[in-house]
């Protein structure tokens, strides 16, 4: 395969009402998944639980997500794609079913792993559906308007949350609705499920997918190990630093209004260029360039929002415009396997991220924020510049 990614001069047809219809599934699950991720912290800090096992309980669904993404295929392969959505739609809601009637906490870990395999097989999935639905010359355009409805549909849970709060059924059968209605547009576009069936009847290969792109898994890598670990340890950093608690909220408000604005143009314009990996060579050097200015201005709160927007969405183009790339010159089942690959490693970057540069911090003080996320980006500006100076 060409790992330069280009695309088709022809201008061809999106299938919408497809697209439009894995868009509302995994929006739908996205708010799901937001909802669970504070309820579920919340009530294990109220039973007096440590952080520690608060943090093993939300790990546990990391490896979950990693375990799934090789298996999401061979089962689409095998029950369908849209049976495998819908099954993984009712697995979700049951996990919420169980979260409500047990507080037992081994048996929350089986939920927690239960929860987020099913969630990371409708992400995977979905995307797979709305990548095939658009072809090679607009998918970058299709897939900014999913990772903008996506980001709309993770902001949404925390409110639904704040509204809910942690107390009794309602936050729970709020959970089960949404994984309810995620059926609602499976089911209603079933027929426009794409066809994962293969000529041989042989499963393609999963791990060859994580080295036939590398310009695209090793972007969304990144992408997964800065995200989790900026979410996650920004407001720590921002206390160092003498920001106030709410200042450093609205820091990440800043990433996360950056992020959604921004997806649509970087895939509007990854459609455009001749080589997407300039585009993902680009999103790396302001990622890089972001970092290495924050320790400068982080005294003016103002120019460091104003950074974070910009930075937080051109950053997020790493998995837009490394899936749109990712998928330029395969379809059917190897597109699957490939959407499967793309996810484990975002999984692997959740992963690998927060302990990464938690360690950074620990070790460089101040700097080590910045510089530790610094450094994931100029690694990865290292290999796509190779593999562009290679081809």
């Amino acid at each position: 395969m060409d790992d330069s990614g280009r695309i088709a001069p022809a201008v061809e047809t999106v299938s919408w009402p497809a697209a439009i219809a894995a868009m509302a599934c995994i929006s739908i699950a996205g708010i799901g998944l937001g909802l669970g991720a504070p309820l579920l912290s919340v009530l294990l800090e109220q039973r007096g639980y440590s952080a520690t096992m608060i943090g093993i309980n939300t790990a546990i669904g990391g490896v979950g997500s990693v375990l799934c993404a090789p298996l999401a295929t061979p089962l689409a392969m095998r029950l369908g794609a849209a049976n495998t959505m819908i099954g993984a739609a009712l697995l979700g809601g049951a996990s919420f079913i169980g979260f409500y009637f047990t507080q037992d906490y081994a048996v929350w870990l089986g939920l927690r792993f239960a929860l987020h395999f099913a969630l990371t097989l409708l992400f995977i999935l979905s995307e797979f559906w709305i990548a095939s639905s658009a072809p090679p010359s607009r998918r970058g355009f299709v897939l900014g308007i999913y990772a903008t409805v996506l980001s709309l549909g993770f902001a949404a849970g925390p409110m639904l949350f704040a509204v809910l709060g942690s107390a009794g059924f309602a936050p729970f059968g709020a959970g089960i609705a949404l994984m309810l209605l995620a059926l609602i547009p499976i089911v209603l576009a079933r027929a426009l499920s794409p066809d994962l069936t293969r000529s041989d009847d042989s499963h393609p290969g999963f791990w060859r997918y994580v080295w036939l792109v590398p310009t695209a898994t090793a972007a969304v890598f990144v992408f997964g190990a800065v995200e989790t670990a900026g979410f996650s340890l920004l407001p720590v950093h921002g206390a160092a630093i003498g920001y106030s608690e709410s200042e450093a909220a609205l820091l990440l408000s800043m990433v996360g209004l950056g992020n959604v604005v921004m997806q649509v143009p970087l895939g509007y314009w990854s459609d455009r260029i001749g080589d997407r990996r300039r585009l993902l060579a680009l999103c790396a050097a302001i990622g890089l360039a972001g970092m290495l200015v924050m320790p400068l201005i982080q005294q003016n709160w103002w120019a460091v929002a104003a950074m974070l927007f910009i930075w937080g969405g051109v950053v997020a183009g790493l998995y837009t415009i490394g899936l749109a790339h990712l998928g330029a010159s395969l379809a059917g089942a190897e597109l699957a396997a490939a959407n499967s690959a793309f996810v484990a490693c975002y999984s692997f970057g959740m992963l690998l991220g927060p302990f990464a540069i938690g360690a950074g911090m620990d070790g460089l003080g101040d700097a080590g924020f910045s510089s530790t996320i610094a450094a994931f980006f100029a690694a990865y500006l290292v290999l796509v510049l190779w593999r562009i100076a290679r081809k």
